[in-house]
């Protein structure tokens, strides 16, 4: 079966990838694996306390989405010599639904293939960013 989204040396700049969409649940954002060892993260209560509207998710919640959303595209590239950087800008509130986005920014000749540069970003539903940033990786090379 061929993925119909991977991305291959034919792939243009300024192609979109195919977004993913996430509920930030409170379940997941109290697990060890995500921040069970700061309260921000996963009790209404003590978050309320120190200033926040609801538990935050922790950044690297964001930037598993958006390595998700590379993969479903770029395959087994994404685990050789990738390159992912990613800035967390805004804080991600608990049962807030977020979309990955990435747009091809460059194509870089190398070897036989190419270096694709794509922007990154996650959002909210009122479009506010909440992660930004870059992954490069080679494709065909």
């Amino acid at each position: 079966m061929i993925n119909a989204h991977l991305v291959t040396r034919d792939t243009p700049v300024g192609f979109e990838l195919e977004p993913i969409k996430k509920k930030a649940l409170i379940q997941l954002m109290g697990s060890r694996l995500w921040g069970r060892f700061n309260p921000n993260h996963w009790d209404p209560v003590y978050a309320a306390q120190t200033g926040l509207k609801a538990p935050i998710q922790t950044g690297e919640m964001s930037s598993a989405y958006i390595a998700e959303m590379c993969v479903n595209h770029f395959g087994a590239a994404m685990f050789s010599g990738a390159r992912v950087v990613c800035k967390y800008v805004a804080s991600t509130l608990a049962n807030e639904v977020i979309t990955t986005h990435g747009v091809v920014r460059e194509k870089q000749p190398k070897g036989e293939g190419f270096r694709f540069i794509v922007d990154v970003w996650a959002d909210n539903e009122a479009g506010e960013k909440k992660t930004v940033g870059w992954v490069e990786v080679d494709v065909g090379v």
